[in-house]
């Protein structure tokens, strides 16, 4: 089954979600019933060349971007580095490592090592959540992790460098008050992913690193670079990674592929069909979120996409057969806003409109609307 074909119905149940949303205080988004897909009618026709001339133009005039690539239907048409980058550097992807946390907590539930999303956290942490007051932390289950709906205040924003200068992360994360019960609404905290950094270390026997390495990264053909750790050895959950661009690239096209790569299932595809259900939104950008992963509407395609500080992204682009990756400075400051929205344009303008307007429309890919948002707060 080609692999744009296995999503036609899940576009269809995911744009169902978006037009069924209701509006209200919580920003929980109604799951749909069913997470099926269709049966190939047959191959694709192959693709008409296409020229992303003005993709690299409008690139080049990106100060902060570091790196840009597109891979269409398993080609990679487009691969430029700009201000000093080069194929063999690793970017820090910041928060785009939530999407790599999210496909390992998907491995292991498949090896039995996690009993499911709906796992209760609590018998991981017995020594930090032994107090009566805790009961409703014990209660935050791996997808309240996963989706940023664990209730707890977040360690982001201005509470991050009080977090990350703290002598326990896992302790200090667990610690936060509850400023909503668990499953309730988003709020965006690299803690959460964190915790779930600890949990596979709990109960891989391994560190996080090496259980990437060995379930990730070694399979798909690469080796995964050391990245931070917390004062205790944990790897840095959600934030930090490094990856070149062309391995960011491997991981998107895994995903696009429904986990598969020659032949061999690295990642459950239930999993990577669940990690892009949207379950809930953020409160500032209004996007939704899945497990780890972003959802929007880009140039008229749903669009998944690993989203990291500065502009570190993976754009996965099923309807099209396509990923995007792109790289950019980490460095603080205010341009990075207008960066941001300039690659989404950049992408959306001069990446997915040329693809579109080079095929004939297929089954079940239907245009989506945007969201109505009515909720408000400080996440991403």
């Amino acid at each position: 089954m080609w692999p744009w074909l296995r999503w036609c119905g899940f576009l269809s149940a995911s744009l169902c979600v978006l037009a069924c949303s209701t509006a209200g205080p919580s920003d929980r988004v109604a799951e749909p019933e069913a997470e099926r897909g269709v049966e190939s009618a047959g191959p694709s026709a192959p693709p008409v060349p296409v020229s992303f001339d003005a993709a690299e133009a409008a690139a080049e005039k990106l100060p902060r971007l570091r790196s840009l690539l597109v891979d269409r239907r398993g080609d990679l048409v487009v691969e430029r580095y700009f201000n000093g980058a080069n194929p063999r550097r690793p970017a820090n992807i910041k928060s785009a490592s939530k999407a790599v946390i999210s496909a390992l907590v998907g491995i292991a539930i498949e090896r039995g090592l996690i009993p499911g999303v709906d796992a209760p956290i609590g018998p991981f942490f017995p020594k930090l959540l032994a107090g009566e007051a805790d009961a409703a932390k014990r209660a935050i289950t791996i997808q309240d992790l996963l989706t940023m709906r664990s209730g707890l205040e977040s360690t982001s924003s201005r509470n991050y460098g009080a977090w990350v200068h703290s002598s326990n992360w896992v302790r200090h994360a667990l610690s936060r008050r509850l400023v909503g019960m668990p499953g309730d609404g988003m709020r965006y905290s690299t803690g959460n992913t964190h915790l779930l950094s600890a949990i596979l270390t709990n109960v891989s026997g391994k560190s996080t690193w090496e259980f990437a390495r060995d379930a990730l990264a070694r399979p798909l053909g690469f080796e995964l670079a050391r990245w931070p750790r917390d004062p205790q050895g944990i790897y840095f959950g959600g934030n930090d990674m490094e990856m070149t661009p062309r391995q960011m690239m491997t991981f998107g096209k895994l995903y696009l592929a429904g986990g598969q790569t020659e032949g061999s299932q690295v990642v459950p595809a239930d999993w990577i069909t669940k990690s892009f259900v949207p379950r809930t939104r953020s409160r500032r950008s209004h996007r939704l979120y899945g497990y780890g992963w972003w959802i929007r509407d880009l140039g008229g395609c749903l669009t998944y996409y690993a989203w990291g500080f500065g502009g570190q992204f993976i754009f996965v682009i099923p309807e099209l057969e396509t990923v995007v990756v792109a790289t950019s400075s980490d460095a603080p400051g205010g341009q990075r806003h207008d960066h941001r929205e300039e690659l989404y344009d950049l992408v959306a303008q001069h990446v997915i409109a040329p693809i579109k307007n080079s095929e004939a429309p297929r089954p079940g890919t239907i245009p989506l609307a945007e969201p109505r948002e009515t909720t408000s707060g400080a996440n991403p």
